[in-house]
């Protein structure tokens, strides 16, 4: 199976690696990353018409409705060249959103296709349960040991939703409403799927032989 070049919609559970296989692909086939969180934030900094909306929203202690991530997708993509491949890192999650997102993708004449990570519940829970991250520099390590290696110790902590209760529940919601979405590309024969239990660098060598 190969993969020609074309967006792609990045899926797994928590701690599959999802996250560090994007960045990779970005660095070495210099596809341009999508992230909700990420660009909502540079939207607000940018005091754009968009940016208030969303800052408006925040601020009243709203969660962003899917109809404005949906606006933020649509200004993400005029402001990004048509032959330009893209990662969507978190988005769609739920099947209102795969719907509107869809729809806005369409308009654009693109048809991203989704990477399924694949790990047990079991994995995902040591893994994140191990990790530890860099206060200055946001990455992510696989344990304290290894964060310790690299940081000062007051450089490292630990996310207050990676405890087992949390992560069970975040891995609850995931299947609830994210396997939907993976069922319908599934469908759609716009699915591929990954072993995520293997190194990063296992992932990555097979997701680098396929995309080609």
């Amino acid at each position: 199976m190969q993969l020609y070049m074309k967006d792609l919609i990045l899926f797994g559970v928590q701690g599959c690696g999802k996250g560090t296989q994007g960045r990779i692909l970005a660095e070495r086939k210099g596809y341009k990353v999508f992230e909700t969180g990420k660009e909502l934030r540079a939207l607000v900094a940018g005091g754009s018409e968009l940016g208030k909306k969303i800052k408006d929203i925040i601020e009243a202690g709203n969660l962003v409705p899917d109809e404005v991530v949906i606006e933020i997708v649509a200004h993400f993509l005029e402001n990004t060249e048509a032959d330009q491949a893209i990662i969507f890192d978190g988005l769609p999650r739920k099947e209102s959103q795969r719907v509107l997102f869809e729809e806005v993708v369409n308009k654009f004449a693109r048809m991203p296709v989704g990477i399924l990570i694949h790990i047990a519940d079991e994995v995902s829970l040591k893994r994140l349960g191990d990790r530890h991250m860099s206060k200055s520099t946001g990455k992510i390590y696989p344990n304290k040991d290894a964060a310790l290696a690299e940081c000062d110790e007051e450089d490292v902590y630990q996310r207050t939703d990676d405890v087992p209760e949390a992560i069970k529940t975040r891995l609850e919601t995931y299947h609830a409403e994210t396997q939907p979405v993976i069922d319908w590309y599934t469908s759609e024969g716009r699915m591929f799927e990954f072993d995520g239990e293997r190194t990063v660098e296992e992932v990555t060598a097979e997701l680098l032989e396929k995309l080609v």
